[in-house]
C-alpha cells in the first residue's frame, strides 16, 4: 500500500530555475527510506516542497490516496503528514510539556492528555523532565522533542530533514536509535541525511538525488559499495545504470 508518492515534482523558489527537476518515486506503507546526495543536490528543498514549505511548480504529491500537492504545512499535518525540519523545530522558551501541548491542539480535546502521555512513554528522557525549558536540552534531546511533536497526531508518514545535523557521534546514535523504534512501530519514515553510514543502517531503501534529479533508487545494500556511492554523488551514474 502506497504511503507517499511523488510524480514529476518540480519545485524551488523561482519557477524558471527549479531546484527539484521532475522527481518521481513511491514510498510504501511501513518503509524506511533515506534520501542522500551531495550538498546542493536539492534534497532539503524536495522534502520541504512535499511538506508545504517550498513552492511546487509542477507534478503531484500524494499522501496515501489524497492529492496534497501545494497544501500548507498545517493542512498537511491534518491530512496525516509529520515533518521535522532541520532547524527551528521546537519552541526553546517553552517547557517540554508546553511544546507538546501546542502540538496537541490539533487533536480533539479529550485525546490530548493521553497522546502526550504516550509521547512521554516513547521518549522517557523527556517524560522525566516535562517542566524543563526546551532551550536547556541537548541537541539529541531537542531532536527527540521535535519528533515527539510531529508524532503526537499519529501521522502514518514521518519525514525528517537532516536529523543528525550538528550532533556529536554519541547523540547521532541516540537519535537514530529513537528513529529505529519509531520505524519498528510501523510509522513510514522518509529522511534526508548527510550521515550516510547512519542513514544506510537505519533504512532499507535509498534514493540519491543529484542536481535536483533522481540518480538512484534501490535497496540500501547496493550502496555499501563506496565506489558506486561516490560515482552517484559525482553524477556519473543514472537511475537506469544503477537499477
Amino acid at each position: 500500500m502506497t504511503a507517499l508518492s511523488l510524480t514529476n515534482l518540480r519545485a524551488g523558489y523561482d519557477r524558471d530555475l527549479p531546484i527539484v527537476k521532475g522527481v518521481s518515486f513511491t514510498v510504501n506503507k511501513g518503509e524506511a527510506v533515506c534520501i542522500l546526495g551531495p550538498n546542493g543536490a536539492g534534497k532539503s528543498s524536495m522534502i520541504k516542497a512535499v511538506a508545504g514549505q517550498v513552492p511546487c511548480f509542477g507534478g503531484q504529491v500524494r499522501l496515501g490516496e489524497a492529492d496534497v500537492t501545494g497544501l500548507s504545512s498545517h493542512e498537511l499535518v491534518r491530512k496525516g503528514m509529520g515533518f521535522v525540519p532541520q532547524t527551528e523545530n521546537i519552541f526553546t522558551r517553552l517547557t517540554i510539556l508546553e511544546n507538546l501541548q501546542i502540538a496537541a491542539q490539533l487533536l480533539p480535546r479529550p485525546d490530548r492528555a493521553a497522546r502526550i502521555a504516550a509521547m512521554f512513554d516513547m521518549f522517557p528522557d523527556l517524560g522525566a523532565r516535562p517542566r524543563e525549558l526546551a532551550g536547556a536540552l541537548s541537541g539529541g534531546q531537542r531532536q527527540m522533542l521535535a519528533a515527539a511533536r510531529a508524532l503526537l497526531t499519529e501521522p502514518p508518514v514521518l519525514m525528517l530533514d537532516e536529523p543528525s545535523a550538528g550532533l556529536s557521534p554519541k547523540l547521532v546514535g541516540q537519535v537514530f536509535d529513537t528513529l529505529r523504534r519509531i520505524s519498528e512501530a510501523g510509522v513510514t519514515l522518509v529522511l534526508v541525511e548527510q550521515n550516510v553510514r547512519a542513514a544506510l543502517a537505519l533504512t532499507s531503501r535509498a534514493l540519491v538525488l543529484v542536481d535536483g534529479q533522481l540518480a538512484h533508487d534501490g535497496p540500501t545494500s547496493a550502496l555499501h559499495d563506496g565506489n558506486l556511492l561516490g560515482e552517484l554523488f559525482l553524477g556519473h551514474r543514472s537511475v537506469e545504470a544503477s537499477a
